[in-house]
Parts: structure tokens; C-alpha cells; sequence
């Protein structure tokens, strides 16, 4: 009999209610991705660079001329100077360099600290690297980390701490005094940071990231993880990098050469050039965004349900404590088959889920959808 290494990692639970929103004919805020086009000038340079004959591997720590752009918008976004030969590697999607990074520095009977509701690849890569998972809660309604118990939970088989801000599927965005804690959990440890960043210019209401390469101390120790399918709003181009100082990257980068080894030459080209041309595209994104996020509080702001507003990502919390017990599975296969839309539950984000009255919108959606599910989801309360 063939003995699994993840016995108990079943189907992700966004694939479950994509599949399901497909087969109920339901409109989608489940899965995190855009339904409306890219930039046509994207899709432009991403043909003309096939056409140009960027068709064979790129070189394995990304196209120099994309590094070099990731390098100047580091400069721009956060007046950091970073060393594009050295500092900079492209990767397939964020998630390939989230499981990169891990493996890089977890061993056998070594542990990383994950803050539930945690993102869904982070234990399982922990686990294939032979190390344990120490899973902390953060609580609803706030989400806020509890630095004692972080401190508490280190012991010397502690490696890593597996951070995410703005945290996705919590919509909460980690403030300065978070990263200074987290640095002071960590100072004189031999303990590396993991730093899921990935929503950086997707914050609301006038907040500035605070991204842990601004914090000298964490900046050190830390691969910083980016997507351009979120800067983009191109999720299945599947472009992400990691920033990390040269000793790090250097560790990674032996991982990542023989896992994906070359990312798609033609995309990194054209995203080079895009940027060069674009070079402040992404500054747009958090009004883009907010803009879809007030337009569906403001829509169900009658309907009985509480929308605390998300501080970041592209998502929306529904807390549903109005209508039913806190069971989000249940509630959400409700929304599912009576009202036909599909959303998110975060109880599988938890090694312990805690009764939570919270389910996960994306609001990055056309304007169209966003109103016909928030007009479903109002004659659903109206029913109830």
C-alpha cells in the first residue's frame, strides 16, 4: 500500500467552491482572482516578446532586465536599494517561493510558527520538509497577534516564523509595532522570517504597508515574497519573487533550481517591459480596490449582515452572527445553494478552528458581479 506523506491533505477548499460555484451555476467571490481583463498592453508585450523568440528557459534567478525593474519599484515603493544580481530571484508565483523559502531552512524535526487562519500551503511544505508546524491563533473579531504566545512557542527546534500581512483571509494589515514585536521575539535566535507579502499595495483608508524589509533587524533574516499576478491582476501568469539578503538567496536558489528551475521567459520579459513603461501602474491599486470594497459594504449595509472593513487584500469579511451560529462551513453551503453565491469559510484555514460567524468575499470582480451578488445576498437575508 502506498504510504502518503500528507494523508490528510485533501482538495483545497477553493477548488471545492469554484467547482461547486461552476456546477450550482453560483456567482464566484470565493476563489481569489479577477473576472475582468488584464491590461491590453500586457497582453501586447506578452506576445510580442514570444514573437521575439523569448520562447526557450530564461535564466534560472529570473531575466535580468525584470530584476532590475523589480529593483527600482523596491526603491520607489519603499526607498530601498536592492541588489537585483544578488538579492533578487523570480519565482512561479508566490507560492513557489513561499515553499522555497521553507525548504531552505526547515530540517528534519525542526519547526516553523504559522498564525492561523494560515494561508493553506504553508504546513504542508513545512511537513514535506520534515519539520512540524506550530499552528498560533489569532481570534476573531480583531485577528491580532498575541506576541507573549510567540514568545512561548519558541523553543531551540524553532527555524521559522511564517508571517502574512496584509494577511489573507483575515483582511487585516500587521502595523510597525507588529514587526518591531516580532523582531524582539526573535532577537538572539538563530530564526529566519518567511514574509508573505503579496497584497502589499492592496491596503485601504490611507494605510502604508508595513513591509518587513523596512524593519532593519527582520530585513536580515527575512525572504520578502511578491506576485505580480496580484500587482497585475493577473493571477495565471504564476510571476512572483523573493527578497532576500545574498546568504538567503543563495539558499533558496539551490531549492528553487531544482524544483521549477526557469520561470516563463516571454511573461518576465514582457512584465520588464510593462513596468518600464508603467513604471507607477501599480500605485492605482489601492483606490481600485477600495473602491470595490466600499461599493459592497455599502451594498449590503441594510441586509443584517456586519462587514468589518478590510484593512488589505482583495477580500471582504461577511460576518453572518445575525442569521445563524457561528459554523462558517455551514453558513457558507447555505449562501452556496439558497442564495448562489460562492464564498470562502476560514475554519479550514485552522489547525483548530475556533466557531467562527465570518466567511471570505473577493471583491476583485467586475462591478456587474459584485452587484448581482450583493442583490442575492440581500434577498437572501430579506427571506430569512
Amino acid at each position: 500500500m502506498f504510504r502518503s506523506k500528507l494523508p490528510d491533505v485533501g482538495t483545497t477548499i477553493f477548488t471545492v467552491m469554484s467547482r461547486r460555484a461552476r456546477e450550482l451555476g453560483a456567482l464566484n467571490l470565493g476563489q481569489g482572482f479577477p473576472d475582468y481583463p488584464i491590461d491590453p498592453r500586457l497582453t501586447e508585450l506578452v506576445t510580442e516578446a514570444m514573437a521575439q523568440g523569448f520562447n526557450q528557459y530564461a535564466p534560472m534567478e529570473g531575466v535580468i532586465d525584470l530584476r532590475q525593474q523589480i529593483a527600482h519599484k523596491l526603491l520607489a515603493s519603499y526607498e530601498l536599494s536592492v541588489d537585483p544580481e544578488t538579492e533578487i530571484t523570480v519565482t512561479l508565483g508566490a507560492t513557489e517561493a513561499i515553499y522555497d523559502a521553507i525548504q531552505a531552512v526547515i530540517g528534519p524535526g525542526e519547526e516553523a510558527i504559522a498564525f492561523d487562519p494560515a494561508y493553506d500551503s504553508y504546513e504542508p511544505a513545512v511537513r514535506l520538509a520534515g519539520g512540524r508546524c506550530i499552528r498560533l491563533p489569532l481570534m476573531p473579531p480583531d485577528f491580532r497577534y498575541d506576541w507573549d504566545a510567540v514568545k512561548a512557542a519558541i523553543n531551540p527546534r524553532t527555524r521559522l516564523i511564517l508571517f502574512n500581512s496584509p494577511h489573507n483571509p483575515a483582511c487585516t494589515a500587521a502595523s510597525a509595532e507588529d514587526l518591531n514585536a516580532l523582531a524582539e521575539v526573535i532577537r538572539g535566535h538563530d530564526i529566519y522570517v518567511m514574509s508573505d507579502e503579496v497584497y502589499e499595495h492592496v491596503t485601504y483608508d490611507g494605510r502604508a504597508h508595513a513591509s518587513v524589509l523596512k524593519q532593519p533587524e527582520l530585513a536580515e533574516k527575512a525572504f520578502v515574497v511578491f506576485s505580480f499576478g496580484k500587482t497585475m491582476h493577473a493571477t495565471g501568469m504564476r510571476i512572483g519573487y523573493c527578497i532576500a539578503p545574498p546568504e538567503l538567496t543563495r539558499e533558496l536558489r539551490k531549492v528553487h533550481q531544482f524544483n521549477t528551475f526557469s520561470i516563463a521567459h516571454a511573461q518576465q520579459v514582457a512584465i520588464a517591459r510593462y513596468l518600464a513603461e508603467k513604471p507607477g501602474a501599480w500605485r492605482s491599486l489601492p483606490g481600485f480596490f477600495q473602491a470595490k470594497r466600499d461599493r459592497v459594504r455599502g451594498a449590503l449595509a441594510k441586509s443584517g449582515f456586519t462587514l468589518p472593513p478590510a484593512q488589505g487584500t482583495y477580500f471582504q469579511l461577511l460576518d453572518f452572527s445575525a442569521f445563524a451560529p457561528p459554523d462558517d462551513v455551514a453558513f457558507a453551503e447555505r449562501l452556496l445553494t439558497e442564495a448562489g453565491v460562492a464564498t470562502i469559510p476560514l475554519s479550514p484555514f485552522y489547525a483548530v478552528p475556533p466557531s467562527l460567524p465570518v466567511l471570505r468575499l473577493c471583491i476583485a470582480k467586475q462591478d456587474s458581479t459584485l452587484d448581482a451578488a450583493t442583490q442575492r445576498l440581500n434577498e437572501f437575508a430579506a427571506r430569512l
